[in-house]
């Protein structure tokens, strides 16, 4: 069938087709670094991130592009409010945000340019604007003339009579149209500014994206991403520049992530359910520690084009989800036998999940199937097991998930590293309190043996899987004997 992708300039799903065959060129807006990273913020790293995993994996060579705005009106009021240059807010904001996707396990892009490094390359892209009449000079501050290219808000669907009568719009009289966009702002005292033919200032934000993506992709590329509250005016504003300059197609595939919301509401700082990626990682307001896996888990339980609800409820679903799996590697890891009565079985069962992860994910990166497909694998291989498998095979069932889990970040833990990530040593019985360890004592853990039991009886291998890892949080091992009965251990 091949990778379909959801187009958003077409609305449509299409065979993905690179410019240059085996190639892939991926730019991706990153943040204005004012500020910590907030849950939204690490959907859309995500998002992207098992994108470019997922092209490796069909063996194409991705060059990814992240860049990060580094002067803003936000970042020059954040210095205001500081009394720090502009340089040096943003300088802190990326270094923080670099620490939060290395949290999440987000990979590196092959390049990262701050915008200010990219100043020249900005001004030439503007005069070739300025010498095909695109772009107009008011008092030193440049502005892109959008009735002169005919097919902008193509991307957003919307059109120049529908957002005048609709839109507010900061007034201009200056301006030949309320919705001309700065491509070169004139300089404020106390505004960081660099020189040009115009005098001096400093770009405008839509200027930035398109001459860094050139720079290191070429006038045409193939994927350009971001959460969907770019589309317009932020993406449209990209390529009504860049084709004007260019007279070439910009970007083949334009790819969205949609929004988050908390507990049904829209994430504000005003309502107070605001929460960045630090936050949820070290402070931690839910009742299960959060580890990058758990919350990776979690995001990519829901299509990236689908709205995400952020819950302390979804993340504990989550880490119970992850529990089931770590106690499955458990017993793979424990097999002993060097013989097994369903080792003929396994070849069938990882090749039929192999296939349908693939299919998932060829259909629009769809991460929720991909999931489900590794649940059923789970299932099949819990019940491989009561059958009976070898050591060989339990250690080819645990790198085909591996295998698996490495395209979303997940499963790349041993049973012990999961362990000690979600109660760590140290840390009270939830992880959170400082205090060390409960101990279980003799009857409670003789109970919840029981109920495991019963759980493998009525062949409940979940449930089974998740008090195995509850118990190994508290340090209690146990060893199942072949005749259905268990035996644990400190």
């Amino acid at each position: 069938m091949g990778l379909r992708i959801y187009n958003t300039l077409t609305r449509q799903k299409e065979l993905f087709e690179p410019l240059i065959p085996g190639q892939v060129r991926m730019y991706v807006c990153g943040i204005t670094a004012y500020d910590l990273s907030h849950i939204g913020h690490a959907r859309s790293a995500l998002v992207f991130d098992v994108i470019r995993r997922y092209l490796e994996v069909k063996r194409y060579e991705v060059r990814f592009i992240r860049n990060f705005t580094d002067v803003d009106d936000k970042i020059i009021k954040r210095a205001e409010q500081e009394g720090a240059s502009a340089g040096e807010i943003s300088e802190r904001f990326i270094a923080e945000y670099q620490k939060d996707m290395e949290n999440l396990g987000v990979l590196p892009a092959t390049v990262e340019p701050n915008a200010t490094e990219y100043i020249p390359q900005m001004i030439t892209l503007i005069e070739r604007l300025v010498a095909r009449d695109f772009a107009y000079v008011v008092d030193g501050d440049l502005y892109f003339e959008v009735r002169r290219f005919p097919r902008y808000g193509r991307l957003s669907g919307k059109n120049l009579e529908e957002l005048l009568a609709g839109a507010r719009v900061e007034v201009d009289e200056r301006k030949r149209d309320p919705h001309d966009f700065a491509l070169w702002k004139s300089a404020k005292p106390g505004e960081p500014s660099w020189e040009s033919p115009w005098g001096p200032g400093r770009p405008g934000w839509h200027i930035e994206c398109s001459a860094m993506s050139m720079e290191h992709l070429g006038e045409s590329f193939d994927i350009h991403g971001g959460g969907e509250d770019l589309i317009f005016p932020h993406h449209d504003c990209e390529i009504a520049q860049s084709e004007a300059a260019t007279e070439k197609p910009f970007v083949r595939y334009w790819i969205h992530n949609g929004f988050v919301t908390i507990n049904q509401e829209k994430m504000s700082k005003s309502l107070g359910n605001f929460f960045t990626v630090r936050e949820i990682f070290e402070k931690s307001p839910y009742k299960v520690p959060v580890t990058a896996e758990a919350l990776r888990y979690f995001l990519l339980g829901t299509h990236y084009r689908h709205p995400l609800d952020f819950s302390d409820e979804a993340l504990w679903e989550a880490k119970r989800a992850l529990d089931r799996f770590y106690g499955l590697f458990q017993r793979l890891d424990e097999a002993t036998a060097p013989q097994g009565q369903a080792d003929a079985l396994l070849p069938a069962v990882l090749e039929r999940v192999r296939e349908a992860f693939h299919q998932a994910m060829d259909d629009d990166f769809n991460t929720p199937v991909a999931i489900a497909e590794l649940q059923v694998l789970r299932a099949d291989v819990n019940k491989l097991l009561e059958a009976g498998l070898s050591k060989e095979a339990c250690e080819s069932a645990r790198e085909e998930l591996g295998s698996f889990g490495r395209v979303l970040g997940l499963l790349q833990l041993s049973f012990r590293e999961w362990v000690s990530q979600i109660i760590p040593v140290g840390s009270g019985a939830l992880g959170l309190t400082g205090a060390r360890p409960r101990v279980l004592p003799d009857a409670e853990i003789d109970k919840k043996v029981a109920r495991r039991i019963e759980a493998r009886r009525q062949k409940d291998f979940a449930k089974a899987d998740e008090i195995r890892a509850e118990l190994a949080a508290f340090g209690v091992t146990i060893e199942d004997r072949p005749d259905g009965t268990s035996r644990w251990k400190r």
